[in-house]
């Protein structure tokens, strides 16, 4: 009986293992894809779509974020890399009058400008949940190896958390490398 009931118990670990293998050897890695757009005529886009196709960053609430990172290359030549957030519709208000704040786990703190006003090149009124920062001075200063934390703040008072991974904030650099 005892027999019996340890290599039942052996094939019941197997079979978890095997599945967990299944699994993880299902999941693909995470890639950006970079896309070469043309906003108007001598206005180009180089835009990265952040984890994979688009994929939502998560906030301390459980609320999904599109991020978007691209490079914008003006007429005047004065290329900057953007990082555009947006939420759900009706789940923000975002402060426009703070700047996005990133922190990592060293305690290292830096800012990147809110430029949401200057997003559409019409008149298209901007919806509250959605955000636009400039992150072409501290790109270069975000360690690709450590997990960052963009904090937003909201009319509400309350800010709003998002986790970014190594792996966001190396393709986030990589649009530098992309010119």
């Amino acid at each position: 009986m005892k027999s019996i009931l340890r290599f039942i118990r052996s094939v019941f670990i197997l079979g978890i293992l095997a599945g967990m293998l299944i699994i993880n050897l299902s999941v693909s890695p995470a890639q950006a894809v970079i896309r070469h757009l043309e906003e108007e005529s001598e206005q180009t886009v180089y835009q990265s779509e952040i984890y994979k196709s688009r994929q939502l960053l998560q906030d301390q609430q459980g609320g999904s974020w599109q991020a978007i990172a691209f490079e914008r290359i003006l007429p005047d030549r004065q290329d900057s890399i953007y990082l555009r957030l947006v939420a759900f519709p009706g789940t923000a208000n975002i402060d426009h009058s703070k700047p996005l704040i990133i922190t990592n786990r060293m305690s290292k703190t830096l800012t990147a400008v809110d430029v949401s006003q200057d997003m559409f090149m019409d008149d298209t009124e901007m919806a509250p949940d959605l955000g636009e920062y400039d992150l072409q001075p501290i790109l270069m200063q975000l360690e690709s190896a450590i997990p960052l934390q963009l904090i937003l703040s909201t009319l509400d008072q309350q800010e709003i958390v998002l986790n970014v991974s190594p792996v966001v904030v190396e393709e986030w650099r990589s649009l530098i490398v992309q010119k």
